[in-house]
């Protein structure tokens, strides 16, 4: 492709994965945000949840100085805490959407666009009670988010049987969802991911075609999924061209070629499409992001 990336999507990078010392709400916070601000490689940085008040003032300083696009990842809200929003238990329900609502009003006050979120474990003999609860928990935090502004509320499309184990799950499944919450509330949406697509036994076809009127937002990375064994296996999101990894320039190649052809990357309304990339086991955050850019580099040349 000729024509730059960026004017066909806003690149960004996930500040808690990249710098995962900040996943908690807490850490170097506003050292590595500065980092991600002042490379204009970058048109967005999806952030998480930031505990201090002050520290979040001062961060959203720096985002809006840097005039970057902001999204909310809300998963390390629920990963981090062991809640689940389509939690059978209806007091761990009430909780997850607690602090997912929490997150929602964090999100309006960093001036985020999107907020992401994902499902939780489910019983295999109660699958169905857990897609009821989590269609009422969604419809609660969508409606939640409409009456204070525009905020899109969007749930990522997880594996369903390897690490996370997520209800929402399968590409048919996921589409099944979105219809069913874009019925009542168009402030809803669906986020892929590439490192996702080996996890969830599908090809880029086959997880993006089905939801392809529904996907607001895409994530970049890679996974390992040959061996339990194997470092850094599951969705653990390290770099590129990591020892026997699912994702390199090829595959990355595949995945925005089809986002290109199904019309999510546009230049009228360009989207957030982000790199969730981690280092591994003492691997320099620098260098990860680095080789992820020169990665999309490559890949975007060969559209």
């Amino acid at each position: 492709m000729i024509e730059s990336m960026h004017k066909y999507m806003k690149v960004g990078l996930i500040h808690c994965m990249a710098y995962p010392e900040t996943m908690r709400g807490d850490g170097p916070i506003e050292e590595t945000l500065k980092k991600i601000a002042v490379d204009d490689y970058f048109d967005a940085v999806e952030i998480t949840w930031i505990k201090d008040a002050e520290i979040r003032k001062r961060a959203k300083k720096i985002l809006d100085t840097a005039h970057m696009t902001v999204a909310y990842c809300s998963s390390p809200r629920l990963l981090t805490t062991g809640l689940n929003i389509n939690d059978l238990n209806e007091e761990g329900r009430l909780k997850a959407l607690t602090t997912l609502k929490e997150g929602i009003d964090e999100a309006y006050e960093m001036g985020a666009v999107g907020y992401q979120y994902l499902s939780g474990k489910y019983p295999e003999d109660k699958r169905g009670k857990a897609y009821q609860a989590l269609v009422e928990s969604t419809k609660e935090m969508c409606e939640y988010a409409k009456s204070k502004g525009d905020l899109t509320i969007t749930l990522e499309v997880f594996d369903y049987d390897i690490d996370k184990k997520s209800l929402i799950g399968p590409a048919l499944l996921a589409r099944k969802f979105a219809e069913e919450i874009r019925k009542d509330y168009d402030n809803f949406g669906l986020m892929v991911d590439l490192s996702h697509i080996p996890l969830l036994h599908e090809t880029v076809e086959e997880s993006l075609f089905p939801i392809k009127d529904y996907i607001v937002h895409a994530h970049m990375g890679n996974c390992v999924m040959e061996d339990p064994s194997m470092p850094a296996y599951g969705d653990k999101h390290p770099r590129f061209g990591f020892p026997n990894s699912e994702n390199d320039v090829e595959e990355l190649t595949e995945y925005l070629r089809t986002l290109l052809y199904i019309g999510f990357l546009n230049p009228e309304k360009p989207p957030i499409v982000s790199f969730e990339v981690q280092g591994w086991k003492g691997e320099n955050p620098d260098l990860v992001v680095a080789n992820a850019k020169r990665v999309l580099n490559r890949a975007w040349s060969l559209i």
